[in-house]
């Protein structure tokens, strides 16, 4: 699709949505004649809005408004929009508290509009389709509570989502989508795979089981890998510091919030959210020469950082997390070539784990910053010049940097066309003149080096998260945490199973025998639910023969071969990381 046709679709969805809600409004205040309203944007994905009622919505209560939206849909009531008086609008909206909120906002120089389908009127900036019939194919869909503006001290609202679109095959494709994503949910398959669990005693704070432990250990395998090929040196750094080091590195003034406080000797300390104020600590502790630039540092420490309860999710919004995290030292001349490099090793990564077709948007200076326009101006400079001599097509986002520097941020659709931000490379010239960081330039004299903060994977817990829906929990072979069962058909068949699982062992790979009481088919059947990409099932013939019944977690059945030829295709699917 062209750019052109994508916008107007774009244009068309927000228009179509922003009504739909509108109609679902009128709706609700048909059935429930003494609700209040709130506010009725569209999404990405579709619309909401928020009520003030006596009692939760039920699903029955959606079917119902759904019911009177067709009713309305089907009488095809044009939009029409009217500008009002501020009396005029009190007068309107006299019953509506949080309108009359909304209202007071409206500066005195600014119009204030309405637009009415039927006999329901809402307080809108526009713009809307032309009559209710431009709806075409709309779907409510779930109930959740929101406060009033976000605000916790405010009341508790019901918002209704819903979600339309321009035909009826578009919306059952995304309906389609929807019940995928409940399918893949990484809360619901990492309790059914055994790979992590969440417990109340650490709100937001994932417990990995053995298996999800396998998984997150070889992530981490996979990029210290990268790391001896990219030249970086991994270290280790404290989780807990004096409030004195993030006064010092501006995380108290800017990042406060987020953070984690606790007492000891007399003394706040604060539990690190982040690792580059350590990693300058470690670069200070010895004079540096250009010749040792750049100094590659990464940490794979644990980090916490206080998300607000009403974000938090699963794996992909947690309080305690690890990341694949480092931060490179370099001169101002290094940071193009850091920069590629970095980018490189990220696009390698991403195209291993099927991720494919990545977005960048370079964020830029943030209205609460540190530095000034001067060191602002020559960071966004640098970067752009990176992309732009690449090739690399971006998209500029004014003032969605980090208050310490402009950044690159990497986007890629996963198996369900989700966005997720993964990456990140952020240059920095204010930490080191805050930390007086330093190198001996070639002439002699002292010149200040400037530091890229970057992660490809992001949150490791969360990039894990956003595995298992990926994969729907179906792991590569060398990701699996259990990559071969071996199932012995009867009791009989247990001492070769076992003979088995030893062979394979000892060329290091990761597998089970399933010696229990249930029948062949079950035990199959268990092992595809487990996702476990291959099942070495023994009977009579391959016990004699030493072979094994090869099967896979698709279905498809290679059949019986010598248990060399079986060890070597295991081995070979995990080799290849594909």
């Amino acid at each position: 699709m062209s750019d052109s046709l994508s916008s107007d679709l774009t244009l068309l969805r927000q228009r179509m949505r922003h009504s739909a809600s509108h109609v679902m409004a009128g709706a609700v205040l048909e059935l429930f004649p003494e609700a209040k309203l709130g506010i009725g944007p569209p999404t990405e994905d579709g619309f909401y809005y928020d009520f003030l009622v006596s009692r939760p919505f039920t699903p029955e209560d959606l079917q119902a408004i759904e019911e009177r939206m067709r009713k309305a849909v089907g009488l095809s009531l044009p939009f029409q929009r009217r500008v009002l008086s501020r009396g005029e609008a009190g007068e309107q909206f006299a019953d509506q508290p949080f309108k009359l909120e909304i209202l007071r906002d409206i500066p005195p120089e600014e119009p204030i509009t309405t637009y009415r389908h039927g006999s329901f009127e809402d307080l809108c900036e526009g713009p809307h389709v032309a009559t209710t019939a431009n709806i075409a194919a709309f779907k409510l869909l779930s109930v959740a509570g929101a406060y009033w503006r976000g605000d916790e001290r405010k009341p508790m609202l019901q918002r209704v989502y819903g979600t339309a679109f321009e035909a009826q095959e578009a919306l059952d494709g995304y309906l389609h989508k929807l019940e995928e994503a409940k399918r893949r949910d990484h809360r619901l398959l990492g309790r059914e795979l055994g790979l992590f669990l969440m417990d109340p005693v650490a709100p937001a704070s994932p417990f990995f089981l053995p298996k999800g432990a396998t998984v997150y250990n070889l992530l981490i395998q996979y990029v210290r890998e990268l790391y001896t090929r990219y030249g970086y040196q991994e270290v280790i750094t404290p989780q807990v510091f004096a409030s004195e080091l993030w006064k010092r590195s501006g995380h108290y003034e800017n990042y406060r919030d987020l953070m984690f406080f606790t007492y000891a000797d007399d003394r706040e300390y604060g539990i690190k959210p982040m690792n580059c104020p350590g990693h300058a600590l470690l670069y200070a502790s010895q004079v540096r020469s250009y010749r040792e630039l750049p100094v590659r540092f990464a940490d794979f420490g644990r980090l916490h950082r206080f998300e607000r309860s009403g974000v938090l999710h699963g794996l992909t919004r947690v309080r305690s997390f690890s990341q694949d995290d480092a931060h490179i030292f370099c001169t101002p001349a290094q940071i193009h070539q850091e920069t590629r490099r970095f980018i490189e090793m990220l696009q390698e990564t991403y195209k291993l784990f099927g991720f494919q077709q990545v977005r960048m948007a370079l964020s830029l200076r943030p209205e609460k910053r540190m530095g000034s326009d001067d060191v602002w101006d020559r960071a966004e400079a640098a970067l752009r010049s990176v992309l732009d001599e690449a090739g690399l097509p971006y998209e500029p986002k004014p003032g969605e940097g980090a208050f310490y520097g402009p950044k690159v941020d990497f986007f890629v659709p996963d198996a369900l066309d989700r966005e997720w931000q993964l990456g990140t490379i952020q240059l920095d010239f204010s930490l080191p003149e805050r930390f007086d960081l330093e190198y001996v330039a070639e002439d002699g004299s002292r010149q200040r080096p400037v530091v890229l903060h970057r992660a490809m994977l992001g949150s490791l817990d969360r990039f894990l998260g956003v595995l298992i829906e990926h994969y729907g929990g179906a792991f590569p072979a060398w990701l699996a945490p259990v990559q071969a069962v071996i199932i012995p058909i009867a009791d009989r068949h247990v001492t070769y199973a076992r003979t088995v699982e030893a062979r394979l062992k000892a060329e290091g790979l990761r597998v089970q025998v399933d010696d229990g009481q249930d029948r062949m088919n079950a035990k199959i059947r268990q092992a595809q639910l487990q996702k476990v990409p291959f099942m070495l099932v023994i009977g009579d013939r391959e016990a004699a023969s030493q072979g094994v019944a090869v099967r896979l977690r698709s279905g498809e059945s290679p059949g019986t071969m010598p248990l060399a030829e079986a060890t070597a295709l295991v081995l070979r699917a995990a080799a290849s990381r594909v």
